[in-house]
């Protein structure tokens, strides 16, 4: 009986062993994604966070429980998301996009938070910089080097000097842009003019009042902007005024160029840094990263319809070109 009890204690021994020893792709995790709006720039970030999980051994229905809910535009809805998230105690928080992050920052100081596409996590008071926080918050930045888009601008309007801008002055990461620009454009012979667009409904119109006042609207990675982006295509093609984006997507939507960010790219990068964590990485002990590499596009479609001769030299260099 003694020698049966002492066999039974090794192999319950054994068996503890065994599954601590167990790589944590084995075993059961969950991450839960908040996305403040659906459209195609943040659909990719969420579909290479995905990616990046399943490449590393971590799957939906397998050994991952993946939760993913967008608040559609609604920053209060997004708030509630993220309550609700916070109280499922997931291993990771996925917020996309500015207002989701804050959300979850207000939600929460120890689930661990990753965010991404967010242009300026310090503005947006999520990080106090770019070395690792110390907090349940790392994630990966959009941030985009202006002075490169100012150039772009100058390549296919040479003669630009008013360069319109509609934003939602609600949305940080768009506030942080416009008063980049104000200090930048100057440098090139150039001046910003504002249009807010607070919500989504009001992009068409915000667009419309730039009409005649201004050379070319530029539209950074705004949400309700890019949420709405054909409203701003058919007031620059019914009126001749040029559009070029932050957003490459937005090239295929009728912007006329765009050197952007891959932002599939962002999401897998955003899904490594959940990978670590879910494999035993605290947050506050990774540093928040940025993402380097543009993509120009082209639409030459789109640039006949608004009345523009894209020069070759910028055709030739792009990645992907619509003709």
């Amino acid at each position: 009986m003694l020698r049966t009890a002492r066999f039974g204690a090794l192999a319950a021994t054994a068996l503890f062993a065994a599954v601590c020893a167990m790589p944590a792709a084995a075993q059961q995790k969950s991450v839960a994604v908040l996305s403040i709006v659906e459209h195609p720039a943040l659909d990719s970030v969420r579909d290479g966070v995905n990616e990046a999980l399943k490449e590393a051994g971590f799957e939906q229905g397998k050994n991952l429980r993946w939760q993913f809910q967008s608040a559609q535009g609604n920053v209060a809805t997004a708030a509630q998301i993220a309550r609700k998230f916070v109280g499922d105690r997931p291993d990771a928080i996925v917020a996309i996009a500015t207002p989701a992050a804050q959300s979850v920052v207000a939600a929460t100081r120890d689930v661990p938070l990753v965010y991404s596409a967010v242009t300026d996590p310090i503005a947006a008071q999520l990080v106090k910089g770019w070395e690792p926080s110390g907090t349940n918050v790392t994630g990966v930045s959009d941030e985009l080097s202006l002075d490169k888009q100012i150039e772009l601008i100058k390549q296919i309007l040479p003669n630009a000097k008013r360069v319109g801008m509609v934003y939602n002055p609600g949305e940080a990461n768009s506030a942080v842009v416009v008063e980049r620009m104000k200090e930048a454009l100057p440098k090139h012979g150039m001046t910003l003019v504002e249009a807010a667009a607070p919500r989504t409904v009001d992009v068409g119109a915000a667009a419309g009042r730039l009409v005649g006042k201004v050379d070319v609207i530029y539209t950074s990675t705004d949400n309700n902007v890019v949420s709405a982006y054909e409203a701003l295509v058919k007031v620059g093609n019914d009126t001749k005024t040029p559009l070029i984006a932050a957003d490459t997507d937005s090239v295929k939507r009728g912007a006329i160029a765009a050197l952007g960010l891959n932002y599939h790219d962002i999401g897998r990068q955003t899904g490594k840094i959940v990978v670590r964590i879910l494999n035993g990485e605290q947050p506050g002990a990774i540093a928040s990263e940025r993402s380097e590499n543009l993509d120009l596009f082209v639409n030459l479609q789109a640039a006949k319809r608004q009345g523009v001769e894209v020069p070759e030299a910028v055709v030739s260099s792009a990645a992907e070109v619509i003709r």
